[in-house]
């Protein structure tokens, strides 16, 4: 066995015992597919506000620019699908945010990770990435065969659908690299006839301005009237997309304690937050991602659905 392919099996095992879903790798190199698309995406304003995806053009389409020396890409994937959902007939919150904040959850197993190379393999530089800095992290995780990016511009696999995290650590060690999945949509369309406010404007290519995602948590201003009752009561992201993609009927609920929502989270009614109270709502996402939006964007959400 060559030693590339050693390093490459003892990273991949420690994942799976981190909790990992899987682990996919690349070779860090310039997304050329990627650079094109982006290019049109931004020239058309797909982002809306979101100005921080106009920045570091390049780090987003090149690892080496953002690590230096890095030769490879190392993608994971930790599943967050819940089991249990919010009761019926009741504001919505996407199933990410259920529980603690993503971003320090995977940051600990990347830092473990880390240490876990470290200490197996030698003196080995790289930086961990979660969804935090200029790294187009769908692109690398189908770029080392951990799925496919589907029509709602999600990653997919056949296995588990789409509900999962997506992680990088890009080191300057040589591995084993993974080869791409192909893509199964088919002619399914589920996902783009399904989407309330139309944000996916053609297959793979979606209109992040127009998303109840981007409404709900990135944008700042007041919510566009033109999208009144297009929301289906989602008051911080939206999971339709995900929800009616036929690959999810495979999804199997996440193993990972600090991902279980508050219990009262899921038989909060209409009526519940309509009334909340900022104590509450400091009680029910003490460290959640929802605590993006603060008290006073889940509100204006809220009276945007009444």
């Amino acid at each position: 066995m060559s030693v590339k392919l050693k390093y490459t099996n003892l990273i991949k095992e420690e994942a799976k015992r981190l909790g990992f879903l899987s682990c996919g790798i690349s070779k860090a190199e310039f997304l050329e597919e990627e650079a094109p698309r982006l290019e049109k995406w931004l020239s058309k304003n797909m982002q809306g506000e979101m100005s921080y995806m106009e920045n570091h053009f390049d780090k987003r389409l090149d690892p080496t620019k953002l690590v230096e020396g890095s030769k490879s890409v190392i993608s994971l994937l930790l599943n967050y699908y819940p089991e249990e959902e919010q009761i019926e007939n009741t504001f919505k919150i996407s199933k990410y945010a259920y529980g603690q904040d993503y971003h320090h959850v995977i940051k600990s197993k990347l830092k473990q990770l880390q240490e876990f190379i470290l200490e197996e393999i030698g003196e080995v530089n790289g930086r961990a990435f979660v969804d935090s800095a200029p790294v187009l992290d769908k692109a690398w995780a189908a770029k080392s065969g951990l799925g496919w990016i589907g029509k709602h511009s999600n990653l997919l696999t056949q296995q588990v659908g789409s509900f999962y995290f997506i992680a990088e650590l890009i080191v300057d060690l040589e591995l084993d690299y993974d080869l791409p999945v192909t893509d199964h949509c088919g002619t399914c369309t589920a996902c783009i006839d399904a989407c309330p406010t139309e944000a996916i404007v053609e297959p793979y290519v979606v209109d992040g301005s127009k998303c109840i995602s981007y409404f709900t948590i990135e944008l700042k201003n007041e919510i566009p009237n033109e999208f009144h009752g297009k929301f289906d009561d989602w008051m911080f992201g939206c999971d339709v997309c995900q929800d009616v993609c036929p690959w999810n009927r495979f999804s199997k609920a996440h193993s990972e304690p600090l991902f279980n929502p508050k219990p009262e989270l899921l038989s909060m009614s209409k009526k519940d937050w309509k009334e909340i109270t900022e104590d509450v709502f400091k009680k029910v996402f003490q460290k959640s991602a929802v605590k993006r939006t603060k008290f006073s964007g889940l509100k204006r959400n809220i009276e945007f659905l009444k």
